[in-house]
């Protein structure tokens, strides 16, 4: 039997705020996926229907539609299978992950975290595949993120357990991140 996890408080404002710092994350990255693909606007389009969110605009079909619609430009830029591509997709998830931080659930979930720091950690490690897989690079892009996080996005976080385990390289990033915030 599973147990139900609990209700966390949380509000619009609240929901605005993490998506607002998800799209700062993930524009940073932009320019990886737009440099080998400027014909393909779908991560931008889900950047931008997250600020608008972000700016009091509505969390329905089309915020989530950008989400799903970046998705599959990451999916597509990994099948390149090469250092471009890899980064390529990372950078289009970290978009995806910005426009699908207005769905964070109120329910005390470690994996809840990603909705909030996906996007960034996605972007940290789009930029470092960008460099050749420099850890420094992920983990100074990190520290860039959390720089952008206001009190509001920490508070938000802390409200839930600590990042969970997995996600490979990405999820590394993501606790270190999810470390530095609870720390500040």
């Amino acid at each position: 039997m599973t147990e139900r996890a609990r209700e966390i408080d949380l509000s619009r404002p609240d929901l605005r705020e993490v998506t607002g710092f998800a799209a700062i994350c993930a524009e940073a990255v932009l320019g990886i996926f737009e440099a080998g693909r400027p014909d393909d606007p779908r991560p931008r389009r889900a950047v931008d229907a997250a600020r608008e969110f972000a700016r009091g605009g509505e969390r329905g079909k089309a915020l989530r539609d950008a989400a799903w619609a970046a998705l599959r430009a990451a999916r597509a830029a990994q099948e390149a299978e090469d250092a471009e591509g890899a980064a390529a997709s990372e950078a289009a998830r970290a978009a995806m992950a910005a426009a699908g931080a207005a769905y964070l659930h109120p329910l005390a979930k470690a994996t809840q975290v990603k909705h909030i720091l996906g996007s960034a950690a996605h972007a940290a490690r789009a930029a470092e595949l960008l460099a050749g897989g420099d850890r420094t690079v992920g983990e100074r892009q990190v520290r860039q993120a959390a720089s952008h996080a206001t009190p509001a996005v920490a508070d938000v976080l802390r409200r839930y357990p600590q990042a969970p385990p997995g996600g490979g390289r990405t999820g590394e990033l993501l606790r270190l991140l999810d470390a530095v915030l609870r720390a500040g």
